[in-house]
C-alpha cells in the first residue's frame, strides 16, 4: 500500500538531543494545571533508537502509579499487537501527546496539549523513528493536524515530512470494541509488512 503525502511539512533536521537531555529540561514540570493532581510524569519508555515510535493521548491511572505509558489492560493488548507486526515492547518506543494523568481520565485539553506538545516533538526529533503510529483520534489529530476521525484515517500510511505516519484505534477503546480490535489487528499487520518491506530495500 502506498504512502499518502501531506503536502506543506519540510523535512525538520536531526537534532542531537538524547531522551535523558530532554527528560532532565522537562524536571519537575509545572507548566499546566495537570503538575497539581498528578502522581508521576509519565515521560514515555522504550529504545531511544527505536524504528516505530507509539504516540497515545494520555496516561491512565495505572501509567500515573507507575510513571510508565501503557501499563495496563491497553497496555497488554498493544504488546499482543505487537506481535502481529515482528516487534517487541523493547523494540519500540512509546509515549503520549500528554505526559501527566487528567483528572478521572477526561479528554485534554487544549492549553495542556499547547503546554506539553514541545516534549513530545523533540521526543520524536530525537529518537528520528521510521514509522509513528498514532493511537486513537486525539494523538492522530494532533499528529496529522487533521479533525477527521481514526475510522476513516486508519488503513493507511500518510507521510509529514521525514516521518510515515500509521493511525489506528487506541487498544483501550479496541477491548471495548471486537469489531475495532480486528482493524487493529489489520493495521498491525500492516506495519509489519511495511516495515519488513522497508528491510528488503534496504538489502538491495
Amino acid at each position: 500500500m502506498g504512502v499518502m503525502k501531506i503536502p506543506g511539512h519540510a523535512d525538520p533536521r536531526p537534532r542531537e538531543v538524547s531522551l535523558e537531555e530532554i527528560r532532565t529540561a522537562l524536571g519537575d514540570c509545572a507548566r499546566c494545571e495537570l503538575a497539581q493532581t498528578r502522581t508521576s510524569i509519565v515521560f514515555g519508555c522504550g529504545s531511544p533508537h527505536a524504528r516505530v515510535m507509539f504516540i497515545g493521548e494520555a496516561p491512565g491511572k495505572n501509567e500515573d502509579l507507575r510513571g510508565e505509558p501503557f501499563v495496563g489492560r491497553a497496555g497488554e493488548n498493544l504488546n499482543r499487537m505487537l506481535g502481529l507486526a515482528g516487534l517487541k515492547r523493547e523494540d519500540v518506543y512509546i509515549a503520549n501527546v500528554i505526559k501527566c494523568r487528567p483528572p478521572k481520565n477526561r479528554t485534554p485539553q487544549a492549553d495542556e496539549i499547547l503546554a506539553c506538545s514541545p516534549v513530545l516533538r523533540e521526543q520524536i526529533r530525537s529518537i528520528w523513528p521510521d514509522v509513528i503510529v498514532t493511537l486513537g483520534n486525539p494523538a492522530s489529530h494532533f499528529i496529522l493536524k487533521t479533525e477527521t476521525g481514526i475510522t476513516q484515517l486508519r488503513g493507511k500510511f500518510y507521510q509529514m515530512g521525514h516521518f510515515t505516519i500509521l493511525p489506528t484505534f487506541h487498544p483501550a477503546a479496541a477491548l471495548r470494541n471486537p469489531a475495532w480490535q480486528k482493524l487493529l489487528e489489520a493495521d498491525l499487520q500492516m506495519l509489519g509488512d511495511h516495515l519488513r518491506a522497508k528491510n528488503l530495500e534496504g538489502e538491495a
